[in-house]
């Protein structure tokens, strides 16, 4: 069975459908999450389980759930999550994790990465017995002002590029690592504002040699090329995450034909890309946010 396009395919039906996956939000009920480990899926997983439109935020395998005494429903169906297996001369280095991170290749020195996946339901999928549907937690509530949340994050970064606010236009260049924004003023809501501060600072900034040394940044690939758009996948992904953290909705949204057509040619022309770009993402998240993957 050939993963990545398992993957593929799952997101291809989601656009093909005018759903496009990396700009579904979490909304109030918190990033998707392990339901017996607690530990929050990563990367491509993100949008996989949050696609699915449940309210829960729980996920777990169907062993899981019958260890836990649970059951899933008749007719339900699983929704695959991704994960690397790791080899060093043959011999499997760690266990994977179910989330795709930052490894480009599948091979690296002596390291070999073997992409795999697993099914898993939702908590509304199943029936739970009470003693452990009582004890999941209630969708979050935010508790904090989103564009404070947005000022902290952007506060933290590290190395953060300098933003100039000037024009009418939004903008990364990474030969003077400056992100050129238009006033606040211009534009329709604070959050428009920070999701296109995202895309550009969260971005394709962190793209930059000085912070991740992305080869899809540091190259001049123009319009519609793979390498152009694979930038604009990773800077999108990358916004919509912070935006999720932030508890902003991304109103920069963009479902024309166009736009999704543009987006199913790549990923049928290469069913590696958008695993490549999701990791990528999720490293660019980290970044901004000052944290280490916990694996």
């Amino acid at each position: 069975m050939d993963v990545y396009q398992v993957i593929t395919n799952r997101l291809i039906e989601k656009l093909e459908a005018g759903c496009v996956p990396w700009r579904k939000p979490w909304r109030s009920i918190g990033a998707p999450r392990n339901l017996v480990s607690k530990k929050f899926y990563r990367g491509i997983n993100v949008w996989l389980l949050t696609v699915q439109g449940y309210t829960s935020p729980y996920w777990a395998t169907i062993r899981q759930i019958n260890e836990l005494g649970g059951a899933v429903r008749k007719g339900e169906k699983a929704t695959p999550v991704v994960f690397w297996r790791i080899y060093v001369d043959g011999v499997e280095l760690k266990a994977g994790e179910p989330e795709p991170e930052a490894q480009e290749a599948e091979e690296h020195g002596k390291r070999r990465f073997v992409l795999r996946y697993f099914s898993v339901f939702n908590t509304e999928q199943c029936n739970l017995p009470a003693s452990v549907a009582d004890k999941l937690a209630l969708p979050e509530q935010r508790k904090h002002d989103p564009i404070e949340a947005c000022e902290k994050i952007l506060a933290g970064m590290p190395n953060a590029p300098e933003i100039v606010h000037a024009g009418d236009k939004a903008f990364y260049s990474p030969v003077t690592d400056r992100v050129t924004m238009p006033p606040r003023g211009l534009f329709e809501s604070a959050g428009e504002y920070w999701a296109t501060l995202w895309h550009e600072c969260g971005g394709h900034a962190t793209g930059h040699p000085k912070r991740l040394n992305r080869d899809s940044i540091k190259e001049a690939a123009p319009f519609g090329s793979a390498t152009y758009s694979l930038e604009e996948c990773i800077a999108e992904m990358a916004a919509a995450y912070l935006c999720g953290i932030a508890g902003i909705e991304n109103r920069t949204i963009d479902n024309s034909a166009a736009y999704l057509a543009g987006w199913l040619a790549r990923l049928r022309n290469d069913r590696k890309f958008i695993i490549h770009a999701a990791a990528q993402a999720q490293r660019a998240c980290d970044y901004v946010l000052n944290v280490r993957p916990c694996n």
